[in-house]
């Protein structure tokens, strides 16, 4: 290491200046260009096909992913590879983005429902990008994985039945799959090709479709939940991206009504709520029809995950009337000496202390939610 006083470290300071300098500039200006366009929030994405010689699959120094609207106008947000960083940009964190840096691009494909990036980063193993949008990473996919499955299916006795909507990567699969008492599991997820990759890229993710207990549904999960019958399941998991494209059905409250209906007496549903940081009116309107809805306990929790914007996410926990279900004392803690629990995945981040824990609060947050149960 240099000395502070020594050319070499003046040199390398200057080197590094000249990097941040390039970096804010870039994001300046794609900001200046997402904020001249107007947005219209009920509008689907449609996805832009990439144009001849941008699929590099050898770790190109310049990859964009795009999304445009059906009127043809300029992206919502740009999510880029720029000299070897990828560097995640949408108006649902306006203002800011975060960077990893890229040592190579595994995949890039197109589905039916939105663009699909793998790359490998220096310091998060692979990464899971959809629509420019990180979904996980190899580091840190199980401070979510873990949570939003073990916080409802370890707050109910025995849980039997549990439909996943959503989690095309496979982790809650695998989560679930700890869970000796159960035993049915439904996954419905729309897009196979996150399925696809997953398994390719993500074995040790997606190893819970291994699980002979589980059926997998390839279809809208908001389709798939009308039709299932009156009191179906214990529990619900609702792994779903950020409420928009394909997504966005699974935040508003005739799904949550549906999801209600699917629920035994006592049943329980936890679903991606966002973060606290950066889109409380979010949360506000989602706390506000689930207490309107569940008639049985409503909480927030949250977790932290680093490659997340602001570094953490939330989950809705729901039950509806019956047995009453306390989410903050779990009553089924996972059995790590069970059969189902004997996995070469051992538990890296939930236990009954982070499960308790996960309901506090900050006070800024802690207020907006309890005045929705007024």
């Amino acid at each position: 290491t240099p000395k502070t006083n020594s050319p070499l470290f003046r040199v390398l300071e200057r080197e590094r200046e000249c990097i941040y300098i390039y970096i804010y500039r870039k994001r300046e200006s794609m900001a200046e260009e997402t904020a001249s366009v107007p947005t219209v929030p009920t509008d689907l994405p449609v996805k832009r096909p990439r144009e001849d010689g941008e699929n590099n699959d050898n770790g190109g120094v310049s990859i964009s992913v795009e999304m445009e609207d059906s009127n043809n106008k300029e992206p919502d947000y740009i999510s880029s590879v720029i000299p070897g960083w990828f560097s995640e940009i949408s108006p649902m964190w306006p203002g800011e983005a975060h960077s990893l840096k890229v040592e190579k691009i595994l995949f890039q494909g197109k589905s039916e429902y939105q663009n699909v990036m793998v790359f490998q980063s220096s310091t998060y193993g692979k990464v899971l990008v959809l629509d420019g949008v990180i979904q996980l990473t190899e580091r840190d996919e199980c401070a979510y994985q873990e949570m939003i499955t073990h916080l409802p299916l370890c707050s109910i006795p025995n849980p039997k039945k549990v439909l996943v909507i959503g989690g095309g990567d496979g982790g809650v699969l695998r989560e679930v799959s700890r869970h000796s008492s159960i035993e049915q599991i439904d996954i419905c997820e729309i897009d196979k090709m996150v399925i696809d990759v997953s398994k390719q890229f993500f074995p040790d993710v997606a190893v819970g479709y291994e699980d002979p207990r589980v059926t997998l549904h390839i279809g809208d999960g908001v389709a798939f939940l009308k039709a299932v019958p009156e009191g179906t399941y214990d529990a619900v998991i609702v792994d779903s991206s950020d409420p928009i494209g394909p997504a966005q059905e699974l935040f508003k409250k005739p799904f949550f009504e549906s999801v209600a209906k699917a629920l035994r007496p006592g049943g329980v549903v936890c679903t991606q709520a966002e973060s606290i940081w950066l889109h409380m009116h979010i949360i506000e309107n989602i706390v506000a029809n689930c207490r309107q809805i569940f008639k049985g306990s409503v909480n927030y929790a949250w977790t932290t995950v680093p490659t997340y914007p602001s570094g953490v996410i939330g989950f809705m926990l729901c039950s509806t009337e019956g047995p009453p279900v306390d989410f903050k004392h779990p009553v089924n803690p996972i059995d790590a000496n069970d059969s189902h629990c004997k996995l070469k995945w051992p538990l890296k981040f939930y236990n009954s202390e982070i499960h308790a824990a996960a309901f506090c609060l900050p006070s800024f947050a802690k207020k907006v939610i309890d005045s929705k149960a007024k």
